[in-house]
C-alpha cells in the first residue's frame, strides 16, 4: 500500500514538471520576398538603411518588437531585392504570408550543384587556330565583359584567371574580393571579384567550418564552370596525361567575378544574397550552374534573382538539371532565364575490352594505364564474386567490403553503375585484389559513357555492351579478357547528341513555354579545378591536379555564358532577350 502511494505521488509530480515545461515551437529559416525597391539604380548608404530599417519594423510588428526582429533577420536584401530571410516558427512564417505586402513566403531549401575541346566543337576555332571573321575575333574575345558566377567560389591561384596583359579594371564595377582571411581570395585585373554568402546554409544546417568563411573553391567545381566561361588560353592542359590541348573559357578575355553561394548544398537565402550583389557590383552576365525541382516562380530564388537581374539588362544563364532521361525534369524553367540542356563533343577518352571469344566493345576511361598487352585475364562479375552474406545487388554494384579477394584476386571484374561512386568501385575491386574493371550502365544510363580517373585499369561501356559481356561469363567456364590504355579520340559520331543525364520538359510551371532553351556540351569537359579538391573527393585518394574532366549540365550552362559575354562585348546595347534568340536562331 505504502508502495502505491509512493508511485501516485511520484507519477503526479512528473505529470506537474511536463505541465510546468515551456513547449518551444521548432523554427526554420525562411525567405520573405516583398518585390522591388521604390529607390533607383543609383542607391545611396541612405536608402540602404532605410530598406534594411523598413524589414525589421515589418517583421518586428509581428515579432513584438525591433530588437526581435533583427535577431531573427539574416539577411537583408536592400539594393535591388526587397526581402529578408529570417528564422522563424512556421505558424509566424503563414501569418506574415497572408499580408498584402508580401508576395511570397518559402522555407530556406538547399539546391544541388548540378556536376577544351568545346569552343573547336562549337567552330570558334580549327584545329586550334582561330579563323577569319570568327565571334572571338569579332568580338575581342569577350574584353571587359564581366561574368559572374554563383557557385562555389574558385581557386584562384589557377592560371585561368592570371591578369598577365590584362589592362585597368572596367569604371563601372563596383564590386570587391572578401581577402580578410589567411584563406580569402586575392584578387587581379582578371579576377576582380570574389565573395561568400553562408548565412542560409548556418541556419539551415549550423555553424560551417572557420576555415570555411572565404570564396576560396575547395570542391573544384566553381573553378570549373568559371574558367569554361571566361578563363584564359591555357596551352598543355590535360587530365592525367588525356586530352592534351589549349584550355580557355567562352570569354578569354572577360574579366570574372564568383559569388560563393555553394557549401552542402546551395540555400535559397545564399543565393538570393549572391544575385543582389552581382546585379550591384555591375555583371554582365550571371552563370548558375545549380539548381532544384521547379517552384512557382515567386517561390524560387534562382528565378526570382535571376528577373530582377534581367531588368537590370543582365543576361541570365542555368542549369537544365542532371534528372534524365525522365519527362517533366528539367529545372530552372522561369521565362527569362536562358535554359541550358547538356549534349556530347566529337572527343572520347576511350579504351577497349576484349573478350576471349574475340568481341570488342568501345568504353571510356582515364584511368592512366591498360592492362599489358598480350595477355588474357579471368573475367568474373560483381555478384559471382561477392561474399555469401551480401546481397546479389550490393555485388553487381561492386559496394564497399562485398568482393571475396579469393574469387578476385588476379581477374578482371564487372561492376553494374550505381549505388556507390564509380571510382569507388574500382577501389573496392583493387583492395580485392583485382587487376581491372569493366563498368557497365544500368538501363537508365543507356549509352551515355564518361571517363573517370580509376585507380586500376578500368573501361565503362553502354548497358548494352554490358549484357553482352555478362553473356559471355554465363556462357563459358573460363570467360577471359583484356582492356587497351586508354586513348584520346576526336571527330567521333555522332556528336552531337543529348546526354541521357540531361533534363528533358516539358515544363511543369509553365507548360506552354517550352524548356530547356538550347543545348551545349556538357560531356566529358576539361576546365581548371581547385588544387584543394582531390581528383574524385573520395577520403582515400590523395591526387590533385590543376585541370579535370566533368559531366553535366553544369558544365554546358557555362558554354553558353561565354558565348553570351560575347554577344555583350559585341553588342552591348543588346537587352537580354535579343542576345538570347540570336544564340538560339543561328546555326
Amino acid at each position: 500500500m505504502a508502495f502505491s502511494k509512493f508511485l501516485f505521488f511520484l507519477l503526479l509530480v512528473l505529470l506537474f514538471s511536463m505541465l510546468q515545461r515551456p513547449t518551444w515551437a521548432i523554427k526554420k529559416s525562411y525567405v520573405v520576398y516583398l518585390g522591388a525597391h521604390s529607390h533607383g539604380p543609383e542607391i545611396s548608404s541612405v536608402d540602404l538603411e532605410l530598406a534594411a530599417h523598413s524589414h525589421y519594423k515589418f517583421l518586428g510588428s509581428y515579432l513584438g518588437s525591433l530588437e526581435t526582429a533583427k535577431d531573427a533577420i539574416f539577411y537583408s536584401y536592400t539594393r535591388h531585392i526587397n526581402g529578408f530571410a529570417a528564422t522563424l516558427e512556421e505558424e509566424k512564417a503563414a501569418e506574415i504570408a497572408k499580408h498584402p505586402r508580401v508576395l511570397s513566403v518559402f522555407e530556406n531549401r538547399g539546391m544541388q550543384l548540378h556536376t577544351t575541346r568545346s569552343w573547336d566543337f562549337l567552330g570558334l576555332e580549327t584545329n586550334g587556330v582561330i579563323p577569319p571573321g570568327s565571334i572571338w575575333e569579332n568580338a575581342r574575345f569577350g574584353e571587359d565583359t564581366i561574368i559572374a558566377n554563383l557557385d562555389t567560389g574558385v581557386w584562384p591561384e589557377s592560371k585561368s584567371f592570371s591578369d598577365d596583359g590584362y589592362g585597368p579594371i572596367p569604371s563601372k564595377w563596383k564590386g570587391s574580393c572578401q581577402n580578410n582571411t589567411a584563406n580569402g581570395v586575392p584578387c587581379n585585373r582578371k579576377l576582380i571579384g570574389a565573395k561568400y554568402f553562408n548565412k542560409g546554409s548556418k541556419a539551415a544546417m549550423g555553424i560551417l567550418d572557420s576555415d570555411e568563411e572565404t570564396a576560396r573553391d575547395e570542391m573544384g567545381h566553381g573553378t570549373h564552370t568559371l574558367s569554361t566561361a571566361g578563363g584564359n588560353f591555357i596551352e598543355g592542359a590535360s587530365v592525367l596525361g588525356h586530352g592534351n590541348g589549349t584550355s580557355k573559357g567562352g570569354s578569354p578575355r572577360a574579366r570574372v567575378a564568383t559569388y560563393k553561394v555553394c557549401w552542402f548544398a546551395c540555400f535559397d537565402a545564399d543565393i538570393l544574397a549572391g544575385f543582389d550583389a552581382a546585379i550591384h557590383d555591375g555583371v554582365d552576365v550571371i552563370s548558375v550552374s545549380l539548381g532544384d525541382r521547379p517552384e512557382d516562380y515567386i517561390s524560387d530564388s534562382i528565378a526570382i534573382g535571376s528577373f530582377h537581374a534581367v531588368k537590370r539588362g543582365i543576361v541570365v544563364v542555368a542549369s537544365a538539371g542532371n534528372d534524365g532521361p525522365t519527362d517533366g525534369s528539367v529545372t530552372n524553367v522561369s521565362p527569362w532565364l536562358f535554359t541550358v540542356g547538356a549534349s556530347t563533343l566529337d572527343r572520347e577518352i576511350s579504351t577497349y575490352v576484349t573478350l576471349g571469344n574475340d568481341q570488342k566493345f568501345k568504353g571510356q576511361s582515364f584511368s592512366q594505364d591498360g592492362l599489358p598487352s598480350g595477355k588474357m585475364y579471368p573475367l568474373v562479375s560483381g555478384d559471382n564474386a561477392k561474399f555469401s552474406n551480401t546481397s546479389v545487388k550490393q555485388g553487381q554494384h561492386c559496394m564497399p567490403r562485398t568482393l571475396d579477394p579469393n574469387l578476385v584476386k588476379g581477374k578482371i571484374v564487372v561492376c553494374l553503375k550505381g549505388g556507390n561512386d564509380v571510382v569507388d568501385k574500382g577501389k573496392v575491386a583493387l583492395l580485392a585484389g583485382a587487376v581491372g574493371m569493366i563498368l557497365t550502365n544500368d538501363r537508365w544510363a543507356g549509352n551515355t559513357l564518361t571517363p573517370e580517373p580509376h585507380f586500376l585499369p578500368a573501361s565503362h561501356i553502354s548497358y548494352m555492351d554490358g549484357l553482352a559481356v555478362l553473356a559471355y561469363i554465363n556462357s563459358t567456364k573460363a570467360p577471359m579478357a583484356y582492356i587497351a590504355r586508354p586513348t584520346t579520340r576526336l571527330g567521333t559520331k555522332p556528336a552531337p547528341s543529348m546526354a541521357s543525364f540531361s533534363s528533358k520538359g516539358p515544363n511543369t510551371v509553365t507548360p506552354g513555354i517550352l524548356k530547356p532553351d538550347i543545348t551545349a556540351p556538357g560531356v566529358n569537359i576539361i576546365a581548371s579545378y581547385s588544387e584543394a579538391n582531390t581528383l574524385t573527393g573520395l577520403v582515400y585518394d590523395t591526387r590533385r591536379v590543376a585541370f579535370y574532366m566533368e559531366s553535366g549540365t553544369s558544365m554546358s550552362c557555362p558554354h553558353i555564358s561565354g558565348i553570351a559575354g560575347l554577344l555583350k562585348t559585341l553588342h552591348p546595347d543588346w537587352s537580354p532577350s535579343a542576345i538570347k534568340s540570336a544564340i538560339m536562331t543561328t546555326g
